[in-house]
């Protein structure tokens, strides 16, 4: 009887986990191998199946998980049809869709950081911004509502011209002006162009479906998913230093040696010597270990960090 009871209890809490999972899209394209990266180094890992779009990740806090354009994620995650999402700033804003940002993920299509939307004309014509662009001007654009917004806040009525790609190569035989993302201005340069004006700047953002962030299982679920992502993006640039200082050195040591808060100091069993760790930034530590040894540090280790949760 009490086996009878136990598998009955234990039907129950499948079928309220698999009610409560949260499904996922992640972005093809440009913004795909560095989430795929920052996911895997989550414990989180996009596995591929035989279907090109469809994905799993071995997580009992997780269903279905699918590879779509990020153009379309922030429209499904506002209807529903998944509770969480990777997508731009720049796509989120240009769909309208009404979601919840869980948080800023901080890459764009080539790194870390944000890309900037903006206003570039031929580099000959004498514009140094956009309200100096001409009405009736052609401009083509990926970002259709964002472009018609902004020139209707000038004031310059303009005919958008959607394109599907190469947008800089249109000019000036297709159009005037161009609407596009860019990380440094350099292609836009080589082409000929300057630019005059920023709309706005994009990042990737996690973002929710807002019944799905206000429901407390699934919010639940949502925030470790946040918590596991922003614990890596914590630990990029970071480094775990670990080291045994003489007692007599200590002082010397400890007043050159950053830290997050405080290091973690313990006395060596039996001995003279303390053990010292702590966590610094990458781009310090060439210049930081000779600095260590020469005030009295020995045996330095330098550790990679997998993640950081405050």
């Amino acid at each position: 009887m009490a086996d009878w009871i136990l598998s009955k209890r234990q039907k129950y809490l499948l079928k309220k986990q698999i009610f409560w999972m949260i499904d996922i899209a992640i972005p093809k394209g440009s913004l795909q191998n560095q989430t795929l990266q920052l996911f895997e180094q989550a414990g989180l890992e996009v596995k591929r199946t035989e279907r090109e779009y469809n994905a799993q990740i071995d997580d009992p806090r997780i269903g279905k998980v699918k590879i779509l354009r990020p153009q379309e994620i922030p429209g499904y995650v506002a209807k529903g049809y998944f509770d969480l999402g990777i997508s731009g700033t720049d796509w989120v804003m240009e769909s309208g869709a009404v979601v919840a940002k869980v948080i800023d993920l901080n890459y764009g299509k080539q790194g870390p950081g944000k890309v900037k939307l903006v206003v570039a004309v031929p580099a000959s014509l004498e514009i140094e911004n956009a309200s100096q662009i001409k009405p009736g001007s052609r401009v083509a654009t990926e970002y259709p509502n964002l472009t018609a917004s902004f020139f209707q806040r000038l004031g310059i009525p303009v005919e958008i011209q959607f394109s599907y790609g190469a947008t800089e190569a249109k000019v000036p035989e297709l159009t005037d002006v161009v609407v596009d993302l860019t990380e440094t201005g350099s292609t836009l340069r080589k082409n000929g162009l300057k630019i005059v004006d920023v709309m706005l700047e994009s990042t990737s953002e996690l973002i929710a479906n807002k019944k799905s962030w206000a429901d407390p299982e699934k919010r639940d679920d949502i925030l470790a998913v946040e918590t596991l992502l922003s614990g890596v993006m914590r630990a990029r640039g970071k480094v775990l230093l670990k080291m045994n200082i003489p007692e007599a050195e200590i002082g010397n040591v400890i007043a050159i040696l950053p830290s997050m808060k405080n290091p973690t100091i313990s006395k060596l069993y039996n001995s003279g010597y303390y053990a010292v760790e702590t966590v610094v930034d990458r781009s310090q530590v060439n210049l930081l270990i000779p600095q260590l040894k020469k005030a009295g540090a020995q045996d330095i280790l330098e550790l990679a960090i997998s993640k950081i949760v405050p």
